[in-house]
C-alpha cells in the first residue's frame, strides 16, 4: 500500500490508485480511480463513427481500432491524472464478457504495464463493473437488487458481495439493447440504437401501435425481446405498404410504442424479482440498482423507478456518462477486488468471450467450449 503524499500538481494521491481498461465492445476505455473514490482522470474514445455504415459491431474493426488508440488514451490518462504508474497500487482490464478480439488487446496490454512496474493485475468482470458502478458514486451496502440492462446483457441478480450474485432472471433470447439496436436498423434510424429510439419515442405516440409484452404475468425473472422485435417490423412493413412509405409520424409511434412495451416487460420482471429477493433478504427498505448502458434510457430509468417506490425500495443509479461502457467502472470493480486480496495476482486468467457473474446458475443459452452466456 502506497503512503499519502502529493504529486507535482499538488495533487492528493490517495492510499490505493488503480488503473482500469476497458476493450469489450466498441468504446477503448482507460480511467484512474483511488479508494476515496476519485476520479482522477476518464477518458473514452468511441468506434460509433467506424461502425454506422454497418448497423452494429464489427468485431474485427472493434479490435484494430483498440490497438491503434490505447497506448495514446493510456498515457494521457495518466498525465490528466497527475500520476506515474509507479504510483499505482494495481492495473485492472475487462478480461470478460465480450468481443474476444477486443479483450485481447486490454488484457494484454494491461499485463505488460503490471509485469514492467512489478503491480498487480487484476481481471475484471465486464457485468460486475457495471454491477459496483453504483458504489462508486453513492455510499451503498450489501445486499442490494440489481437491473443490468445492456447491449448484451439483460438480467436480474441478486448482489451479496463483491463476487457474490445470485442470477434471479435472464433474457431467453435477445438482450434490452440488443431489441434497441435492431428495432433502430429495421426503422432506418441508424446507430446506436438505443439513443436513436428513445429520441424518436419523444416526439411519438405510444398509443398508435399495440405491441406485445413478452413474457408478462408468467413466473419467474426472465425476460424475452425477440418477438417485440419482429412485432415491430410487422407494423414496419404494414405502414411502408399502406402509405407507401415509413413516415417519420410512423417510425416516432413506433419507437414510443416500443419503448413503452420494454417498460411493461421489464417492469413485470421486476416486480417478480423484487418479490424473491425480499423474502431473501427480508422486508426492511432495500436498494434497488439500475446500471448498464440501457439504464442511461430516461423512460426505463422513470418506470424502474416507480417500481421500486411502490415496493418502499430506495432507487440508484449510476449518472449517464458512467452508464455505458467506461474505465472507471473497470477501475473501482478492480479496486473492489484488490482491496479484499491484496496479494491477487491474475497474469494467469486469460480472456473470456463468456463470463456469467453467477456461474453456479444453469445457463439460459449457450454453453459448450466458450462456456455459457451470461
Amino acid at each position: 500500500m502506497m503512503a499519502d503524499n502529493s504529486n507535482n500538481n499538488g495533487k492528493k494521491i490517495a492510499n490505493l490508485l488503480v488503473m482500469g481498461i476497458e476493450t469489450s465492445c466498441d468504446e477503448t476505455a482507460v480511467a484512474i480511480v483511488d479508494s476515496e473514490k476519485n476520479i482522477l482522470a476518464h477518458s473514452v474514445l468511441s468506434q460509433i463513427g467506424d461502425h454506422a455504415e454497418y448497423g452494429g459491431v464489427v468485431p474485427e474493426i472493434a479490435a484494430r481500432q483498440h490497438i491503434s488508440n490505447l497506448d495514446h488514451l493510456i498515457r494521457r490518462t495518466i498525465e490528466q491524472a497527475g500520476v506515474s504508474i509507479s504510483d499505482l497500487s494495481a492495473v485492472a482490464a475487462t478480461t470478460g464478457p465480450g468481443l474476444v478480439g477486443g479483450l485481447m488487446v486490454g488484457v494484454m496490454t494491461a499485463k505488460a504495464i503490471a509485469a514492467a512496474a512489478g503491480k498487480p493485475f487484476v481481471a475484471v468482470n465486464h457485468l460486475e463493473g457495471h454491477a459496483l458502478t453504483v458504489r462508486l458514486v453513492e455510499d451503498i451496502e450489501f445486499p442490494y437488487l440489481l437491473l443490468l440492462m445492456s447491449g448484451g446483457h439483460c438480467q436480474l441478480l441478486a448482489a451479496y458481495g463483491v463476487g457474490d450474485y445470485q442470477r434471479l432472471g435472464s433474457t431467453i433470447d435477445d438482450a434490452a439493447g440488443e431489441a434497441f439496436d435492431k428495432t433502430a436498423k429495421l426503422l432506418g434510424l441508424g446507430y446506436p440504437g438505443g439513443p436513436a429510439v428513445e429520441l424518436a419515442a419523444r416526439e411519438g405516440d405510444p398509443s398508435r401501435f399495440q405491441l406485445p409484452t413478452p413474457m408478462k404475468g408468467r413466473a419467474g425473472c426472465d425476460f424475452s425481446f425477440s418477438g417485440l422485435k419482429t412485432a415491430v417490423r410487422r407494423i414496419a412493413e404494414a405502414c411502408a405498404s399502406e402509405r407507401g412509405a415509413l413516415y417519420p409520424d410512423d417510425r416516432n409511434d413506433i419507437c414510443a410504442a416500443f419503448q413503452k412495451a420494454m417498460g411493461i416487460c421489464i417492469q413485470d420482471r421486476l416486480q417478480n424479482a423484487i418479490d424473491l429477493f425480499r423474502e431473501k433478504a427480508g422486508t426492511a427498505t432495500l436498494p434497488l440498482v439500475v446500471a448498464g448502458g440501457v439504464a442511461a434510457n430516461q423512460y426505463l430509468r422513470d418506470c424502474t423507478q416507480t417500481t421500486a417506490h411502490n415496493n418502499r425500495m430506495t432507487f440508484h443509479a449510476p449518472p449517464l456518462e458512467l452508464c455505458t461502457d467506461n474505465g472507471a467502472m473497470i477501475a473501482w470493480a478492480g479496486l473492489e477486488r484488490f482491496v479484499r486480496n491484496p496479494d491477487i495476482d491474475d497474469r494467469s486468467i486469460a480472456p473470456r468471450p463468456r463470463w456469467p457473474l453467477d456461474t453456479s446458475a444453469a445457463p439460459k443459452m449457450g454453453s459448450g467450449r466458450k462456456g455459457p452466456k451470461a
